[in-house]
């Protein structure tokens, strides 16, 4: 469009979005990876919820979704080449904002923002929303970059939560605290929803203290053998039943392992003894190593007579209500060490606690996704806890509705009007409730004792997403010095909201089912449910319940239901249609299919719609030969929506060992997809029609890929974005025979024209190095007959002794075979190289790259590529273009370690561009060695 036009108009075209033509996805990996580690301050640690999204790639996705593609603005990048020069700047900004401690940088951020208002226009920018809102990565990151962003779900949980996030600290942002035991400040340096959090501290404190107040005699500290008192960090307990032998009966403690603390230099274990009947419990250590434990998955062991019980019999008891629990030892704090005691009479009476009133009887689930409580006896919430347990966190959820009453009075105190006041109580109210059913996460019978040497401490209840059988369990102290404390959960809090982007935008919050609700003129991005792979639902209630006791007066209309909604969630779960799984398929594709056609009715017509998936890995056909993964799934339930694909993006979130090597040969954790309306208009093709455009297309969108410096591994993935895009722009595709085609068998295609697209490549590429290629994808770095190597050599009109002057082969005994990397001379220098090939260039990168002496890593190689471009013999390019052409042999040949080599040369190249442009700013390059050739 022309200059005049665009100074005309409000509103931009409809143009390509830099989402559906090339991303920089190794930096955003490497940071996605990088980002699990981070836990002060994150926005997770707000409240836990499953399988959220890294931030890191939700704030890319986004900023990609919304910023032009340069190739479709002509009028500013006429060329090819000032394409190419703008998405690398674009690329180098997501480079910049992508990390966490970005995050904070308010000149990044602006930078940012400011680009995605240059490619929208005029105009105001459009709302975000995502309707399964979840974890609230996708808002949060909206409203990070200044967008107005919407949040609903159907579940309250997440509702909750993304009201914590985006919808209460811009109502609240600027304000200082209304506690009087507050931080002293100046007004003016409560930014952000800094003033908040000091509240959420300060009354959190309160909370704390009254508490002690209340039922801290139940929580007594441990006396030591010098006569002095510790803090507990936990109890460790056993589940019993009594031994089915008539003659014996004694109590059989259940237990995984005995192990303590396996510490270098003094692990500690329990020592399980049977005395007079019973089994009592010392603390054994450093010497020694302890017993085997008591259950496997065959049945349980009686330590007092040695007979065995099986499996079916403890489970029979615990449906029975005889399942009982022995304390086995006790953990305090020491200095700079954990101290492991046997249990006390004092500790035990301790524990003992009548049943409170008020505790959630709300029934689990009779079957759910990973629970396996139920076959024990556990079928009511409250059989998860201690009454010890269940004391403390009603007491907590009272406490939150104290602290609102106290808010409310320092609030009108310190100047609020009465409506302000009540409004300020619920939003610190919030966070309390927040941090008292976090505490619940590290306050249940399924928490363990973590034994491992750098982390001796209570493990979470949803250490994964699951509801499994435990048989010692750890009981924290919730007044204790380590994890699931009271005063732990309300500091995590306090930090993540002090760090919120509070300011940037406002949110809105709402509970809503996406099969129903509007989406008219938004931008969507969005994370749904996976088909079957986590039930949201029923493992929420084990927090709803907790938070409903505590915040169900603020929110009345979100948590009216005694449990979470459950038969409209979009999940494929058979339990909840009688077992049938074909049903629960119907249930999770028709609603799928659902809510995306209503999407595409309303969605905002100049913006890509993008979603993940979580993919997995395993596929099945039924005997009807239709695939019933959730991957195919989603593509089929898309396109029958009537979208069209036009980007996907594998996103990692697990870290490898070294930075070049994150993501290799890894499966994506997810896969993030942009899509279009498919146009009315559009017509049917043949299976020849739809090769045929591929053909033609896949080329050009293959380049704009690898410019991102995709890693290979992730090429096949990505590349079938512009696939699908060709096969789902078509009403239909049919066969031969005039059936459709299916979306495996167009998956198929894609991926066979893309191995065409990379072996055309090859004709890019110089004489000695296609010949390298054709030997290397039969032998390897194994050895050929001389004979062989010379026929191939004519064939590329090359000779085998050039070949062997060039160090690209070595010979002997008649046989000839590729030098390898890590062969290959370190004195190589490639300004004095008499013969240089992208081949040579490309190993010896690799052996620099991967190498382990000082000399070796991204900066010596990126001054070894500015060595090779001081040749000017070949575009450079030409080497990632061969790395991810070796690395897509290696992966067809299953040469795993040959595969992980390449990948890593072509995930690092922005990087090693980036050493190599430093190289050359310092000035010439001066060797160490003399050129051995």
């Amino acid at each position: 469009m022309s200059g005049a036009t665009e100074d005309t108009a409000s509103a931009p075209e409809r143009r390509t979005k830099l989402i559906e033509v090339s991303l920089p996805l190794e930096a955003i990996n490497r940071e996605s990876a990088r980002e699990k580690s981070i836990r002060h301050g994150h926005p997770s640690t707000l409240h836990l919820w499953w399988a959220r999204r890294p931030l890191a790639a939700a704030r890319a996705m986004l900023f990609a979704q919304l910023v032009d593609d340069p190739g479709s603005r002509p009028d500013l990048y006429p060329g090819p080449e000032e394409q190419k020069a703008e998405r690398q700047r674009l690329f180098d900004l997501i480079e910049e904002m992508v990390p966490w401690e970005a995050t904070r940088d308010e000149r990044i951020m602006r930078k940012v923002r400011e680009k995605i208002a240059e490619s929208h226009g005029d105009g105001p920018l459009p709302p975000v929303l995502d309707p399964f809102a979840g974890g609230g990565t996708i808002p949060l990151e909206a409203h990070r970059l200044g967008l107005e962003a919407h949040a609903s779900d159907l579940n309250p949980v997440p509702v909750v939560i993304n009201k914590a996030l985006i919808e209460i600290p811009p109502r609240w942002a600027g304000r200082k605290p209304v506690s009087q035991s507050a931080e002293l400040r100046h007004e003016g340096s409560w930014r952000g929803a800094s003033g908040l959090a000091e509240d959420v501290r300060q009354y959190g404190k309160w909370m704390r203290e009254q508490a002690h107040v209340r039922i801290g005699a139940h929580y007594p500290k441990a006396k030591l053998e010098d006569g002095s008192k510790a803090a507990v960090i936990a109890w460790l307990w056993a589940r019993t039943v009594a031994c089915p032998d008539p003659a014996c009966g004694a109590e059989m403690p259940l237990v995984r392992s005995f192990w303590l603390s396996k510490k270098k230099g003094r692990p500690r274990y329990i020592v399980a003894e049977p005395v007079d009947g019973q089994v009592t419990f010392t603390i054994g250590g450093p010497e020694g190593e302890p017993r085997e434990g008591t259950v496997d998955g065959k049945g349980a062991e009686c330590l007092v007579c040695g007979n065995r019980a099986t499996l079916k019999y403890v489970r029979a008891e615990g449906v029975a209500g005889r399942m009982g629990a022995v304390m086995m030892a006790v953990v305090a704090e020491g200095k700079r060490q954990r101290i492991y005691l046997s249990p006390s009479g004092e500790h035990v009476e301790a524990a003992e606690v009548g049943r409170p009133v008020n505790v959630p009887e709300s029934e689990l689930p009779e079957k759910a996704l990973s629970f396996r409580v139920q076959a024990y006896g556990m079928t009511k919430h409250a059989d998860l806890f201690t009454n010890r347990q269940l004391l403390a966190l009603t007491t907590f959820g009272e406490l939150v509705g104290e602290a609102r009453e106290r808010i409310e009075r320092d609030a009108k105190a310190a100047g609020m009007d009465t409506v302000e006041a009540t409004e300020y109580g619920k939003a610190v109210a919030l966070y309390l409730g927040l941090a008292s059913s976090r505490a619940a996460d590290y306050c249940s019978t399924i928490s363990t004792w973590s034994s491992n040497p750098q982390n001796e401490l209570v493990r979470s209840t949803f250490a994964r997403q699951a509801l499994p059988m435990t048989w010692d369990f750890a009981e924290s102290n919730v007044f204790g010095p380590s994890s699931g404390t009271l005063e732990i959960m309300v500091t995590a809090v306090g930090k993540a909201l002090d760090l919120l982007p509070a300011e940037q935008a406002t949110g809105n919050v709402v509970q809503a089912d996406a099969t129903s609700r509007s989406f008219d003129n938004y931008v969507v991005n969005t994370d749904p449910p996976y088909y079957d792979n986590i039930g949201y639902a029923d493992l929420s209630d084990y927090f709803y319940v907790w938070l409903r006791s505590s915040l169900g007066g603020i929110y009345p209309e979100v948590m009216s239901t005694i449990l979470t909604p459950k038969e409209p969630e979009l999940i494929a779960s058979p339990y909840r249609h009688g077992g049938d799984r074909e049903k629960a398929e119907d249930h999770f594709e028709r609603g799928f299919v659902e809510t995306f056609t209503h999407m595409r009715a309303g969605h905002h017509p100049d913006f890509p719609l993008v979603v993940y998936y979580a993919f997995k890995q395993s596929e099945t056909d039924n005997e009807n030969g239709i695939a019933s993964t959730g991957w195919e799934t989603m593509l089929n339930g898309l396109i029958q929506a009537g979208w069209s694909v036009t980007g996907t993006w594998p996103v990692r979130t697990e870290r490898a060992g070294r930075s070049v090597g994150i993501g290799t040969n890894a499966l994506a954790s997810s896969v993030v997809l942009a899509c279009r309306p498919r146009h009315v208009t559009a017509g049917s093709t043949d299976r020849r029609g739809f090769l045929r455009a591929l053909r033609s297309e896949l080329p050009d969108k293959l380049r704009k890929l690898q410019e991102g410096n995709l890693a290979p591994v992730d090429l096949p993935q990505s590349a079938i974005g512009p696939g699908i895009a060709v096969f789902s722009r078509y009403a239909k595709v049919t066969e031969p025979d005039g059936t459709p085609m299916r979306v495996r068998t167009a998956l198929g295609l894609i991926n066979d024209v893309l191995a065409d697209v990379l072996n055309e490549q090859e004709g890019e590429f110089d004489q000695d190095t296609r010949w390298a290629i054709r030997w290397f994808e039969q032998f390897q770095w194994s050895k050929g007959t001389f004979g062989d190597a010379e026929t191939l050599a004519k064939a590329y009109n090359v000779s085998v002794k050039g070949l062997q002057d060039a160090h690209i082969t070595a010979s002997g005994d008649s046989k000839v075979w590729l030098v390898a990397p890590a062969d290959l001379p370190e004195s190589y220098d490639p300004e004095t190289d008499s013969r240089i090939s992208v081949w040579e260039a490309a190993m010896h990168l690799s052996r620099v790259l991967d190498g382990k002496g000082a000399q070796s890593g991204v900066g010596p190689a990126g001054e070894l590529l500015a060595g090779i471009r001081a040749r000017g013999e070949f575009d450079e390019d030409a080497i990632r273009d061969l790395a991810h052409l070796l690395y897509s042999i290696c992966d067809r040949r299953r040469w795993s370690e040959s595969g992980q080599r390449f990948n890593n040369l072509a995930s690092a190249w922005s990087d090693l561009q980036t050493e190599a442009r430093n190289a050359e700013k310092r000035g010439p390059r001066k060797p160490q060695h003399q050129p051995l050739f």
